[in-house]
């Protein structure tokens, strides 16, 4: 994990909830996730991960499959730079949509943390679950149809390396729907 560290809850009795999140979290969905535990006779914590993708270990990646450093010459150190300043606009992009994410379901009476991880989603995910001792896990993401088909996707993969309930929310639709023809 990057930027936050979450904290665990320190043997308190709590039900902690991990929600990996594509983006942002809206108000409807901040709303649908606290619903489901409104029941829930133990207060509940929620941990929200943002996946922030890595800029520079892309781009490096791609320098090394296509041949040596060697071939982009002086400037090199330029683009390294520009990847710098790239990814911090990632970051900053990635924490604010987390504070508000977090913020969101502070509005609503919760109790809520959350962090970014540069990792790979379910990497990141298996270790904060571990981490907090999560009880459950909510997966927010838009619909990904081949992913899912193929069973690819972030909820059958968290569902294969983890040994708490997985549960998939498609996010609200916050574009107005126009009128038909």
């Amino acid at each position: 994990m990057e930027a936050y560290r979450l904290v665990g809850t320190g043997g308190c009795e709590m039900y902690d909830v991990v929600l990996l999140v594509e983006q942002e979290l809206s108000e409807p969905d901040a709303k649908r996730v606290v619903d489901l535990h409104q029941d829930m006779p133990e207060p509940v914590k929620y941990h929200v991960l943002v996946p922030c993708h890595n800029a520079e270990a892309g781009v490096e990646a791609s320098i090394s499959a296509l041949g040596t450093a060697d071939l982009y010459g002086p400037g090199l150190a330029t683009q390294r730079q520009d990847l710098a300043e790239a990814q911090q606009a990632i970051d900053t992009e990635a924490k604010g949509c987390t504070g508000r994410s977090v913020q969101r379901l502070r509005d609503l009476g919760q109790n809520a943390e959350g962090g970014i991880t540069h990792e790979r989603p379910i990497d990141a995910l298996v270790a904060t679950v571990d981490h907090v001792d999560g009880q459950e896990v909510i997966i927010l993401t838009r619909g990904h149809i081949v992913a899912e088909f193929f069973h690819l996707d972030w909820t059958n993969s968290a569902r294969r390396h983890l040994g708490v309930p997985v549960l998939h929310l498609l996010e609200h639709d916050q574009q107005p729907k126009e009128p038909a023809p």
